[in-house]
C-alpha cells in the first residue's frame, strides 16, 4: 500500500488518479545568490536557480507585466505533487490569468530529489509520513526563497499565501505549522498532514484553512492511512486552534446531470474572522478540480479563499 501511495501521488491536474499589525516585516537578510532567466517555453515566467543546503533548487516565479506598486502585492506558493514537477504544476493550476487581474505574485518551487530505506522519488516536499528518512530542509528552503524574492521585489510581507496539490497540499500544511510567522493562509487540494506535521504543529496565529477533496481519492484517502491524517481531524483541529464555531455551516450543491454532490463546510466566528473551510466532492479522486468537470475550480477557489486574509486576520 505503501509502494502504491508513493508512485501515485504526484500532482497533475489531467488525471484522477498575537502579532504586531504592520503592513511588512523585518525578513532575514539572505547571502545565498541566485541566477534568473525567463524559461524557454514560457516568456513570461522566470528560473531561478540556487544552491541552497547543499542541493542544487530551483523555482519559477511569475510577475504580471502591470504590477501595480501602488497596491498590495500578495504572494501565492503554488507546489507540486509527490514525484512531479513545478513546471507540471504551473501549466494545469493556470494561476497567471488570476495573477494578473489581482496583482498577484506566484512562486512555483521544485521539490528536491529523495531517496531513503523507504523509498525514492525524483522530488517530494519533506513532511514526514512516508518522506520520513529524508533530510531536505524544506521549510527553509521556502524561507529563504521569500528573502531572495523581497530583495528584489517589494510585496506584502503580510499576505504570503501557499497553496499545494497532493504531497504540495501536505507542504502547505507543514508551512502553516513551521513557518507560521510568515505564511497567513494555506489551500490544499488533495493533500493532508503527516502524523509527525500534525502532532509537532506550532502555529502563532488563527490561521485560515482550505481543503479541497474527493471522496474517490485512494492515493490520499479522505479517512486517511497510518502515514496521514484523516481530513476530518485536520479540520477539528485548525478550527479547534482558531477557536471557530464547533459544527461548521454546511452548503450542499448537486448537479444531477453531472452526477455529482459537492458539500462545503465551513467553520466560522473563528479568531480574527478567519474561516476553515472544507470542499467534499462525492465523485472526484487524486486530481486539480477544474469547473468543466467538476463544477468546481481549484484554482479560483484557492484565490477567493486565502486572498481575504493577511497574517492578522481577515482583511477590512
Amino acid at each position: 500500500m505503501l509502494l502504491f501511495f508513493i508512485v501515485s501521488c504526484g500532482g497533475g491536474g489531467s488525471s484522477d488518479s498575537s502579532l504586531e499589525n504592520s503592513s511588512s516585516s523585518n525578513p532575514t537578510v539572505t547571502s545565498i545568490s541566485e541566477n534568473c532567466e525567463i524559461t524557454t517555453w514560457n516568456n513570461k515566467l522566470q528560473r531561478c536557480d540556487l544552491m541552497h543546503e547543499g542541493l542544487e533548487r530551483y523555482y519559477f516565479i511569475y510577475v504580471p507585466n502591470n504590477l501595480n506598486n501602488e497596491k498590495s502585492i500578495p504572494l501565492l506558493f503554488a507546489l507540486h505533487g509527490y514525484g512531479s514537477t513545478a513546471r507540471n504544476h504551473f501549466s494545469y493550476t493556470n494561476y497567471i490569468p488570476i495573477a494578473d487581474q489581482n496583482n498577484l505574485i506566484v512562486v512555483y518551487p521544485q521539490g528536491a530529489p529523495m531517496s531513503t530505506t523507504l523509498t525514492s522519488s525524483s522530488s517530494h516536499w519533506n513532511v514526514g509520513g512516508w518522506t520520513v528518512g529524508s533530510n531536505v530542509k524544506d521549510v527553509e528552503f521556502i524561507d529563504a526563497l521569500l528573502d531572495l524574492i523581497n530583495n528584489k521585489i517589494n510585496f506584502d510581507q503580510t499576505r504570503i499565501y501557499s497553496s499545494g496539490m497532493s504531497n504540495g497540499g501536505f507542504m502547505s500544511y507543514h508551512l502553516a505549522c513551521n513557518l507560521s510567522s510568515r505564511i497567513a493562509a494555506i489551500a490544499s487540494v488533495t493533500g493532508s498532514m503527516t502524523p509527525q506535521t500534525y502532532t509537532n504543529c506550532n502555529p502563532t496565529h488563527a490561521t485560515p484553512i482550505l481543503q479541497i477533496h474527493g471522496l474517490l481519492d485512494t492515493v490520499v484517502p479522505y479517512n486517511g492511512l497510518s502515514y496521514m491524517e484523516s481530513i476530518p481531524k485536520i479540520m477539528k483541529y485548525w478550527s479547534e486552534y482558531s477557536s471557530c464555531n464547533s459544527e461548521p455551516d454546511e452548503t450542499i450543491t448537486e448537479n444531477i446531470t453531472e452526477g455529482y454532490v459537492i458539500n462545503i463546510q465551513e467553520y466560522k466566528n473563528c479568531l480574527n474572522d478567519v474561516n476553515v473551510k472544507l470542499f467534499i466532492h462525492n465523485s472526484m479522486g487524486h486530481t486539480w478540480p477544474r469547473f468543466s468537470n467538476y463544477g468546481i475550480s481549484a484554482s479560483t477557489e484557492v484565490w477567493n479563499f486565502v486572498s481575504q486574509y493577511n497574517l492578522y486576520g481577515k482583511i477590512n
